[in-house]
C-alpha cells in the first residue's frame, strides 16, 4: 500500500510532461487554424459545456469560421460556417471522408469490416460497398423489401395502440431501436432478432443495446491515445466481449442456414445467402468474414449513428453550419 502514492505521483508528473510537450508542439504548428489557447493536458475541453453546439457557436464569434480546438491531445478543427460546411461535406468529401476510429469500435478489429471506418482508398472498402449497394441499398432490393418495412412499421403503430389502450407507457427510443433491428436482422437473416419471446434474441438485443451504450460514452482514450494500452474505463473490454458474444450468435445463425440449403428447404434468397453464394467452394476459408461482415451490417452500422460527443467522424449541419473534422495529432 505504501507504494500506491508513489506510483499515483508519478502517473501525474509522466502526463504532466507529456500535458507540456503537447503544448509545445501546438505552438509550433504556425498552419492551424486559429482558436483558442489551449491548456496542458485537457486542451480545450473545458471550453465545451454541457451543451458543445452553443459553445462551439460562442467560440466561433471570437476566433472566426475556421478555427482549431485541442481536445486532449486531439487537434480538431471546427467550421461554423454553412457555406464552407458544404464545401466541406459536399465538394471536398474525399479528402475528408476517412474518419478517426473510435477506440470502443476497435475491439475485436471490426472496423476492418465495415464500409464506414474502412478508408475510401482500400480495396476492401469497394468490395464490401460493392456488396452492399447489391445486396441491400439497390433500388430493386428495397422495392422488394418494401413490404417488410411496412409490417415493421405497423407492428410499431399496434404496439404504441395497444400500450395506449391499457394505459402502460412506452419508451419510444427503444421501441424505435427494436423496429429497426428487426428490420435489419429481417433483410440479412430473414428473421426477427429482436423478439420478446425468444431466450436468444432477447439476448441479441441486449447486447446490440449494450454495444450501443458502449460506444456512446466518452472514451479518454479518444482524447488521450496515450492511455490506449491501459483502457482505464475498460470501454474497449467490454466491446470486446459484447462482439464475441454477437459473432458466436452470428455462427449459430450460418450454421443454421447452412443446414437449410443442405436440406433444400430454403426458398428465401437475404443478404446472408447472397453472401453465402459470393464463393461456396472457400467457405471455410471466408466463414470469419461472412460472419464479421453479418456482425458489422447489424451492429456497428447502427452504432455509427449515434451522436455521442466523442465520436470521431465528421459531422455537419449544412444548413445550420457546425461541420467538426477530426484527427490531427
Amino acid at each position: 500500500m505504501e507504494y500506491v502514492p508513489i506510483l499515483v505521483g508519478l502517473s501525474f508528473a509522466w502526463i504532466l510532461v507529456r500535458g507540456f510537450m503537447s503544448l509545445r508542439r501546438a505552438k509550433s504548428c504556425k498552419r492551424l487554424a486559429p482558436g483558442p489557447f489551449p491548456l496542458p493536458i485537457i486542451g480545450n475541453l473545458h471550453l465545451l459545456g454541457d451543451k458543445p453546439h452553443k459553445s462551439l457557436a460562442q467560440l466561433a464569434k471570437a476566433h472566426g469560421p475556421i478555427m482549431n480546438l485541442k481536445f486532449g491531445q486531439i487537434n480538431t478543427v471546427v467550421i461554423s460556417s454553412s457555406v464552407l460546411a458544404r464545401e466541406v461535406m459536399q465538394k471536398q468529401d474525399l479528402t475528408f471522408s476517412n474518419r478517426c476510429i473510435p477506440d470502443a469500435l476497435r475491439a475485436c478489429n471490426h472496423y476492418d469490416f465495415s464500409v464506414i471506418w474502412l478508408p475510401v482508398n482500400d480495396s476492401r472498402w469497394r468490395t464490401l460497398r460493392k456488396i452492399m449497394n447489391s445486396n441491400i441499398f439497390s433500388g430493386s432490393k428495397l422495392d422488394v423489401n418494401q413490404h417488410l418495412r411496412t409490417k415493421k412499421i405497423q407492428e410499431l403503430v399496434d404496439h404504441f395502440h395497444k400500450s395506449a389502450k391499457n394505459g402502460g407507457t412506452v419508451d419510444i427510443g427503444r421501441a424505435a431501436f427494436r423496429t429497426s433491428l428487426n428490420l435489419l436482422s429481417n433483410t440479412i437473416f430473414s428473421k426477427d432478432l429482436s423478439d420478446p419471446f425468444s431466450d436468444s434474441a432477447k439476448e441479441f438485443k441486449d447486447l446490440v443495446w449494450g454495444i450501443m451504450v458502449e460506444a456512446g460514452k466518452p472514451n479518454l482514450v479518444d482524447y488521450f491515445p496515450f492511455l490506449v494500452k491501459i483502457d482505464p474505463q475498460g470501454i474497449r473490454r467490454h466491446m470486446t466481449d459484447h462482439f464475441t458474444k454477437v459473432l458466436d450468435l452470428m455462427s449459430g445463425l450460418i450454421d443454421e442456414r447452412l443446414k437449410e440449403r443442405k436440406l433444400r428447404n430454403h426458398a428465401i434468397v437475404d443478404v446472408l445467402d447472397a453472401l453465402l453464394n459470393i464463393s461456396p467452394e472457400e467457405f471455410d476459408r471466408n466463414r470469419a468474414f461472412v460472419s464479421d461482415l453479418c456482425l458489422v451490417s447489424v451492429t456497428v452500422n447502427r452504432v455509427a449513428s449515434l451522436p455521442s460527443e466523442d465520436n470521431s467522424v465528421s459531422v455537419a449541419v449544412a444548413g445550420g453550419g457546425i461541420s467538426v473534422v477530426r484527427g490531427w495529432r
